[in-house]
């Protein structure tokens, strides 16, 4: 499940020129629901929502949920969450998760958040159009694949090992090895050019 939060002065969003849902002081949560995704991540990600601290105290710290400051929030499904870039310019989709599931997970989400606080929503499969005033700005990217990899029995790598595996790829970049590789791709490409 992933989500892309921004700390809203109001938001709104409307489908053929109507609206269809609205907020003041709050959050804009666009939402995309990937294979796999279940209850587990729904409950993880309505609890980081409803406690994520990006509004200011009395002190000026970001130290405020959205449910402290009594704010609202937008939620919009958003598929393209799970756009793959990775071959071409055009995005593949295939990590989503199909519409019905996807729907009724979106809809699980929204249900928890209204147990805390007002929410107001898109419409799901439709073409919206989203306007908002954020502030700050704070724009927060979560995907429970990576934050939260537990949900699905996985080990979040230690800092440690992620320091180790870029030594190991830098050291493999920059081996005699490679570098004569390179070297010689360059060189060959060279000609090429010159031909």
């Amino acid at each position: 499940m992933r989500a892309v939060v921004q700390r809203v002065a109001s938001a709104r969003v409307t489908v053929d020129s109507v609206e269809t849902g609205a907020i003041g002081h709050g959050l804009l949560a666009y939402l995309g629901i990937g294979e796999g995704d279940g209850e587990p991540e729904v409950e993880w990600l309505t609890r980081k929502l409803l406690a994520l601290r990006i509004f200011e105290d009395d002190a000026g710290k970001m130290n405020r949920s959205v449910v402290d400051v009594g704010g609202a929030i937008l939620v919009v499904s958003q598929f393209t969450l799970y756009a793959d870039v990775a071959r071409g310019n055009r995005p593949s989709f295939g990590r989503a998760a199909p519409p019905d599931i996807a729907e009724s997970l979106y809809e699980r989400v929204v249900g928890r958040l209204r147990e805390r606080v007002p929410v107001a929503t898109g419409r799901f499969r439709a073409d919206m159009r989203v306007e908002s005033v954020g502030y700050g700005p704070i724009t927060i990217p979560f995907d429970t694949a990576l934050d939260a990899p537990a949900l699905r029995g996985v080990a979040r790598p230690s800092r440690s090992h992620i320091d180790d595996a870029a030594a190991r790829f830098v050291a493999a970049l920059t081996s005699p090895d490679a570098l004569r590789s390179a070297e010689t791709t360059s060189t060959a490409l060279d000609h090429e050019d010159d031909g």
